[in-house]
């Protein structure tokens, strides 16, 4: 039948998936860092999710679709919602950490802060800031100084840290990243990020403003688990 739908431009999409939260009937999901239409048929056409959308990357068209299916609709709340309760992102749980066995007592090393510049948030920082200048980059979620004990000692020390949350913060980190890597001399870039499927927008945005910089700049990706352990390396 012929009837208004959304259309989500890839190419203004940032992948922070506001969208997707925005869209009470799951016809939207994030593919590959993208929100991606996934059901047709999920769609009613009421476009909760085009004023969610930062990039304005969001429109109606008139086309050729399945109808609204709204039994359907119920029917994939009921099988999300089981899925989100096993999710990492959404699923409150108590975190227990097995203490160290006990030593003879000592005096507790205080602990150093190895931050090297200011401001961090990638939304505050100046693209050409002096610090910048043949750095180590550290980008990371802001989760992950929480998560991580060992953040500051194995990931910030001799780095350049930028931290964002693409869930939260309503900006395209890939432009800012962009001129970062091509205004100045970045020896390398880690990106430290938790498990959780959102953090996949930070990754995407760097290895985005990576290819559009032109630079080829070593990278990696470390990943957090949400009770403090390094899962894998990229």
């Amino acid at each position: 039948m012929l009837r208004k739908i959304i259309h989500i431009d890839e190419e203004k999409c940032t992948g922070c998936g506001a969208c997707a939260e925005a869209c009470h009937e799951g016809a939207i999901g994030m593919v590959d860092g993208k929100a991606r239409l996934l059901r047709e048929d999920y769609c009613d056409g009421l476009g909760d999710c085009l004023p969610a959308c930062p990039a304005d990357a969001i429109h109606f068209e008139e086309r050729e679709a399945p109808a609204y299916d709204a039994k359907a609709v119920e029917a994939g709340k009921k099988a999300k919602q089981k899925e989100k309760q096993g999710c990492p992102g959404h699923q409150a749980r108590s975190l227990m950490h097995k203490e160290p066995a006990a030593e003879a007592p000592a005096a507790p090393a205080k602990p150093l802060s190895r931050l090297g510049n200011w401001p961090c948030q990638i939304k505050l920082l100046p693209v050409d800031a002096p610090y910048f200048d043949g750095a180590k980059l550290l980008i990371a979620a802001d989760c992950t100084a929480y998560a991580y004990a060992g953040t500051h000692e194995e990931f910030m020390k001799g780095r350049i840290t930028l931290i964002g949350c693409p869930k939260l913060d309503s900006v395209d980190y890939s432009e800012k990243l962009t001129e970062i890597f091509r205004r100045n001399d970045i020896r390398s870039v880690t990106v430290l990020r938790m498990e959780v499927p959102c953090c996949g927008g930070l990754e995407f945005a760097v290895k985005k403003a990576l290819q559009d910089s032109g630079k080829m700049i070593p990278w990696r990706v470390v990943t957090v688990s949400c009770d403090g352990e390094l899962l894998e390396e990229q």
